[in-house]
């Protein structure tokens, strides 16, 4: 049976993470708090970022800015989805109803 985890993000009580996802008191605080959905949430989150703000995490200074940005992420003000929030991916198979992606399949058509 999974480790379960008041997750603070998502606002209920889930899986929670295996082990902290890296050393230190925040990956501590993630693993404590933090449950593995949510927590799958934060590399198309810190992507977004890095290409928004033209990070390179080669830089000490730019691996700081993020890990700013993930405790905002995760436990800041603003982090709680939003009342009967539900996941893209909830139900059968990821992507796309139907198996397909938005990308190169069929999408919904466009409003004019």
């Amino acid at each position: 049976m999974p480790r379960m985890v008041y997750c603070v993000k998502l606002g209920r009580e889930l899986p929670g993470l295996e082990k902290p996802p890296f050393p230190g008191p925040l990956g501590q605080r993630i693993y404590e708090n933090i449950s593995q959905q949510a927590y799958d949430m934060w590399p198309a989150q810190s992507t977004l970022l890095i290409n928004h703000y033209g990070l390179n995490l080669a830089d000490p200074e730019a691996r700081k800015i993020l890990r700013e940005q993930m405790e905002e992420f995760f436990f800041g003000p603003n982090a709680k989805m939003p009342e009967g929030w539900i996941p893209e991916n909830a139900g059968a198979g990821r992507g796309a109803p139907g198996g397909q992606s938005r990308k190169g399949g069929a999408g919904a058509p466009r409003k004019k």
